[in-house]
């Protein structure tokens, strides 16, 4: 399976890092407007994984890892890219910028087969969360949203709990500060993003509670918010739920923690160390439960989970691309 990424952000260059390993894909090409040379630089150092591990280079065009080459591209509309001729079979669209079906098409009409969002995208692009609904994907289908990273850990969690009932669901996701928010006091249209992003506690607003009624009937049950932290990396979901019956602490612990050794082992776990953000890195799971912070009040569940927002959220990714290839 042939590989592309256009947007080499945070995701895109994580990617980049962990498709140069990935057993049966090549990563052939990525697109972004920086300057090459600045994105090479970026790639051998990375604040929090550190940095690349094999020589790393730029040849031209062509960027050199561990002895792979990669083609890189600078080309602001994706129907520049000539991915036919490179023999794309997926895209990893990272810019964010192309997540309705007409922008993401242009890397189709540009020749790639199919592309996989690194977002929820608009309405019309099917969205697919990774270990709940992807038994839905078809060889027709050419364009996928896999969720974002907090709709990736919610989701697992909203479908374990339907088995006992739920009234309704407010998350509070505390998330380390992203490239959406602001390192000093400027002008934003979302005032609070463009406060100090290192400085402050922010509230922000997130389109989490959409994604989960376009997969869950729950619609009027559910609310969010996100309050972005003073960390470079790492969530931690604060949920507090209203069951349908009396439950135990000991009952949900069991339920998670089960689902963690069975069939979820791959995207959820459990622990009841005393853990924080920063015993997470790396981690590839999309939801990590804290069974030592469950609590129930009546029939008020508290429920802690953890996630890296960056690594967890690319393995899924990478899950995804596995399982599309037999439809190639």
């Amino acid at each position: 399976m042939r590989i592309a990424i256009n947007g080499m952000g945070r995701i895109g260059r994580l990617l980049f890092r962990r498709l140069l390993h990935q057993p049966g894909v090549e990563l052939v090409a990525v697109n972004d407007i920086m300057p090459v040379d600045n994105l090479v630089y970026l790639l051998k150092y990375d604040s929090l994984y550190g940095p690349f591990t094999e020589p790393l280079s730029l040849e031209g065009n062509t960027i050199v890892a561990g002895g792979r080459q990669v083609k890189a591209y600078q080309a602001s509309d994706p129907g520049m890219l000539n991915w036919a001729a490179l023999g794309v079979d997926v895209v990893l669209e990272c810019s964010g910028k192309f997540t309705s079906r007409e922008g993401a098409s242009r890397h189709l009409q540009a020749g790639a087969k199919k592309v996989l969002l690194s977002t929820t995208g608009a309405p019309e692009i099917p969205l697919m969360i990774y270990g709940f609904n992807q038994h839905l994907l078809h060889a027709g289908i050419d364009i996928v949203s896999p969720g974002g990273c907090m709709t990736n850990c919610t989701t697992h969690i909203l479908y374990l709990l339907q088995s006992i009932g739920i009234e309704s669901a407010h998350f509070n996701i505390l998330h380390s500060y992203t490239s959406r928010q602001e390192l000093v006091d400027t002008s934003h249209s979302q005032f609070r993003r463009g406060r100090a992003a290192a400085e402050s506690i922010i509230p922000v607003e997130v389109d989490l509670v959409q994604s989960l009624e376009r997969i869950f009937p729950l619609k009027g049950k559910l609310a969010a918010l996100s309050i972005r932290v003073p960390v470079t990396n790492g969530a931690l979901v604060d949920c507090t739920l209203q069951m349908a019956e009396d439950v135990t602490v000991e009952q949900i612990n069991h339920l998670f923690h089960t689902a963690s050794e069975n069939s979820y082992r791959q995207i959820l776990a459990y622990t009841e160390d005393q853990l924080v953000s920063a015993d997470f890195k790396g981690n590839t799971h999309s939801v990590i439960i804290d069974g030592s912070l469950t609590s129930v009040v009546g029939r008020q569940l508290k429920l802690i989970a953890w996630f890296d927002n960056e690594y967890g959220y690319t393995s899924r990714m990478l899950d995804w691309l596995a399982y599309w290839k037999p439809l190639m």
